[in-house]
């Protein structure tokens, strides 16, 4: 990803709405991973609605310094293309 904080906060304003899966660091050698939605993005950090029927809680909040620190990784699911036909 990005190697500024300027840098990973506009390439997650350009992902908003976009599912994702979040790898998290959960202390003592457990890593967290979610499923869910890019929702909102703040100054200092961002909003990811997770998926009601894997997780018991609707959201969750990182910092742009986590992603950057590698304490958290995104990962966006492809987009599909749309083609646009030509008349």
């Amino acid at each position: 990803m990005a190697k500024t904080l300027g840098e990973i906060k506009q390439t997650l304003e350009e992902q908003i709405g976009n599912r994702l899966t979040l790898k998290a660091n959960g202390g003592r050698r457990k890593t967290i991973e979610r499923t869910g939605t890019l929702s909102d993005t703040y100054p200092s950090v961002f909003i990811v609605e997770l998926d009601p029927e894997e997780n018991s809680y609707e959201r969750v909040s990182y910092s742009y310094a986590d992603v950057l620190t590698e304490t958290v990784e995104l990962n966006f699911e492809e987009q599909p293309s749309v083609a646009v036909a030509e008349q």
